[in-house]
């Protein structure tokens, strides 16, 4: 008599998640995943809440399910990183604030004690960024006087502060 032949009982979900996460983690890893471990895990979350008609197509679901996991993620990254915010400006402290407005109370101060002429080839120079040529038009002198002024006026400065 010939005994009836039984097939293999699918593997428990314990024995299922114990023999096969590595091979899933890697797989996750070799596809691109950043976070292969999440990845895995989730896809024996999604199983565990899944019923399947045959249990004996857990271990292909969960591969699928990791194929499509890593995807997606990759996906997602790929747009994240097409829309990526621009980083916000260094906020500066009060400190720095204070330093820098009286750094230029000063500055001003001292700009102030200059002749006439070498402050305005200065602040045409430095502060509207002007050329020679365009700081003797707007002073009315040759662009000779503008550097003898400007030189002039940096020294005094170099002086005072």
């Amino acid at each position: 008599m010939e005994t009836p032949t039984m097939a293999p009982a699918a593997p428990t979900f314990a024995e299922l998640f114990a023999g096969q996460y590595q091979s899933l983690v890697r797989l996750a890893g070799l596809l691109g995943a950043d976070d292969p471990e999440d990845i895995a895990q989730e896809a024996f979350a999604r199983l565990h809440t899944r019923r399947l008609r045959d249990d004996a197509a857990a271990l292909g679901y969960l591969r699928a399910t990791v194929c499509n996991l890593t995807r997606n993620r990759l996906r997602h990254l790929r747009i994240i990183r097409l829309r990526r915010p621009e980083p916000p400006e260094h906020a500066r402290s009060s400190e720095h604030a204070v330093i820098v407005a009286e750094e230029h109370r000063e500055l001003l101060a001292a700009l102030d004690t200059l002749p006439r002429r070498q402050r305005e080839a200065l602040i045409l120079r430095y502060w509207l960024d002007l050329s020679e040529r365009e700081i003797a038009d707007a002073m009315g002198v040759s662009p000779g006087s503008v550097k003898t002024h400007a030189s002039r006026g940096l020294a005094a400065l170099r002086g005072k502060l």
